[in-house]
């Protein structure tokens, strides 16, 4: 559809009226988060595209952590030359000068693999924002009115952040501290097997503790993040309704709502930070105690009586200092993978998060074998049709209606009647629960909804103006139309004189909200970008609802023009605005109750007379 193809026609408990399903804005769908290794298989699945870069990145990795281990273990035989009666200056400078080289290139290769995982990470991410994004605009309107923008945008940044800065840091940390763990725990066996396994007394436990800590607070993660969603879509929603929060002086209520949100958010980020930090604490506690029996172990090892009582070869001064190093850097991965932890943790919570939305059916599902609509008449029959965006409540009952080509069809009745409804389905944002829509004979639900779209162009009463030129906001209805195009559309609809005294004309950029424009200008715009499109089939959703009545009189001149020879459906409640449609159709209570011309429908004078002569009468 190219017209407005953004901005639903009356979401379920807007304009629709009843078809507003329980749950609006203020309700959120339960989250139903995956599990955090199936998450971890999909990211790695993404690191996968870029093997070569990875492999790169865990050799330097490797040839980095074994360096510090080679720098680590020349500390030895330096440190017992010193030790000696006699030292031995040019054995001591040849290993000190070999460190210095190891550490310079370690450093070097550090830097490499850091420029290589940036890189990783940031097209890893780059790829799933993508798709993301993609997933999104394939996704049906009804997804949409399920969620908050707010929420859905908390997807698309805080939880897609999240996984860049774990990927962009923590993954080296943990392949590093993993390569460090083995390589440390080879050189300390090979200095002191006894030593060893002292040190390894208490790893079984603190490994034990790490698994239960994070088994605890994986769930306040995943709280964190669903309740982060919540206050980015409460304060999208404020900002937005400003207008009404000033009008209805709800400032303090918004408040209130505002920091429960906050609260929520700020308990279960409490719980889950300060439950994960206390993994590190714990773990430095343990290293420390381990440093300090492993020392006092090696001094009695160093003793000749003890090491020969046991039956091992006395410890030199050298061997305990960099077996004690060894003790340190074998903790350390530990204590970084633990600290790691809450970062992990969130990580996999906003992954879940985002493949919850790319695991969504596509839209467009199922319509490989449906057809494509060629060039229409604009002959529309609609059938017989039940329809509900609730299945266990009936929004349209067994309405049928069919406009002729070229035909004007309006609708007119009480608010939430079902008008908006019939042109959500006609577009197929929804499709009907039972009967069928034909468009030239053949059902729509046959065709393939881009197809169906194609035909159409709509214009909302809620405008939607982009954050771009005058130009290419008008464009947006035929993205090949010329200039000349552009002018002649903008001429029809009554907005060239205003536009050419706009600060730029044409090339004057529309801000976020269009609040440089009047929201009859927007209107203009939009009833532009409607007539750019040169549609078959014409939907004009209260086109002149937000406009003077000078005004609107010559967008009536212009949609004469417009409508010519195409097939129209109306809704308005203006009833001076339809009184020449070809048949107006009278909703109430999701049936059509009365059908005909405007001098028809008065000489009934039944329900549409009554609308008509009160909107008239003094």
């Amino acid at each position: 559809m190219r017209a407005e193809p953004r901005s639903p026609m009356g979401r379920p408990g807007g304009p629709g009226g009843p078809g507003g399903r329980p749950g609006g804005p203020g309700m959120r769908p339960t989250e139903k988060a995956k599990n955090a290794k199936g998450a971890l298989v999909r990211v790695i699945g993404y690191l996968g595209r870029f093997k070569l870069a990875i492999i790169a990145v865990l050799a330097l990795v490797v040839f980095q952590t074994f360096s510090s281990l080679a720098g680590t273990y020349l500390q030895k035989p330096v440190i017992n030359a010193i030790a000696e009666p006699v030292i031995d200056y040019d054995f001591i400078i040849k290993n000190l000068i070999l460190l210095v080289i190891l550490y310079i290139v370690s450093a070097l290769a550090q830097g490499v693999q850091s420029v290589l995982l940036a890189v990783i990470s940031q097209k890893t991410v780059q790829e799933i924002r993508m798709e993301l994004f993609s997933k999104m605009e394939k996704l049906s309107i009804a997804y949409f009115d399920k969620r908050t923008h707010g929420e859905l945008m908390s997807r698309m940044t805080n939880d897609v952040d999240t996984l860049n800065q774990t990927l962009s840091t923590s993954v080296t940390q943990i392949v590093s501290g993993v390569i460090m763990l083995v390589g440390t725990f080879c050189m300390m066996v090979y200095i002191s097997i006894p030593l060893t396994l002292v040190t390894l007394v208490l790893v079984p436990l603190m490994l034990f503790i790490t698994k239960k800590i994070a088994k605890y607070t994986s769930k306040f993660y995943k709280g964190q993040q669903s309740a982060l969603g919540e206050l980015n879509g409460h304060i999208e929603e404020t900002i937005s309704g400003q207008y009404a929060v000033k009008v209805f002086c709800r400032e303090d209520k918004i408040c209130e709502e505002f920091e429960e949100k906050n609260r929520a958010y700020y308990e279960n980020a409490v719980k889950a930070q300060v439950i994960s930090g206390s993994v590190g604490l714990i773990m430095n506690m343990f290293s420390n105690l381990n440093y300090a029996v492993t020392a006092f172990v090696g001094g009695l090892l160093a003793v000749p009586i003890v090491a020969a009582t046991i039956g091992i070869d006395t410890l030199q001064i050298g061997d305990i200092i960099v077996f004690l190093s060894c003790s340190t850097q074998f903790s350390r991965p530990i204590n970084e993978i633990a600290n790691l932890f809450a970062t992990i943790q969130s990580a996999l919570a906003g992954a879940e998060r985002v493949f919850e939305v790319m695991d969504e059916p596509n839209e467009y599902v199922g319509e490989e074998n449906h057809v494509e609509l060629g060039h229409v008449e604009g002959h529309v029959e609609v059938k017989n049709i039940d329809f509900g965006y609730d299945e266990k409540r009936l929004i349209l009952k067994d309405v049928s209606i069919e406009a002729k080509p070229g035909q004007t069809i309006a609708f007119v009745g009480p608010t939430g009647a079902g008008k908006t409804t019939i042109v959500n389905l006609l577009t197929r944002f929804y499709d009907v629960n039972r009967g069928e829509i034909l468009i030239d004979g053949t059902n729509i639900q046959d065709v393939k909804k881009d197809s169906v779209r194609a035909k159409i162009a709509i214009v909302l009463q809620d405008t939607h103006m982009f954050s771009v030129s005058v130009r290419e906001n008008i464009r947006y209805g035929n993205l090949n139309a010329s200039e000349e195009e552009v002018m002649y559309a903008a001429d029809l609809a009554n907005c060239h004189e205003f536009i050419e005294r706009l600060p730029e004309g044409y090339d004057t950029v529309l801000t976020d909200d269009a609040s440089n424009v009047s929201v009859g200008q927007r209107q203009l715009l939009s009833i532009a970008r409607a007539m750019i499109a040169d549609p078959e089939i014409l939907i004009l959703d209260e086109a002149t609802s937000s406009v003077d009545t000078r005004t609107e009189i010559k967008i009536q001149e212009a949609m004469k023009n417009l409508m010519y020879g195409r097939t129209c459906f109306v809704i308005a409640h203006r009833l001076s605005t339809i009184k020449n449609a070809d048949k107006i159709v009278v909703i109430n209570d999701g049936r059509v109750q009365e059908c005909g011309t405007h001098e028809e429908l008065l000489e009934l004078n039944g329900m549409y007379a009554g609308l008509y002569n009160g909107q008239f009468t003094e």
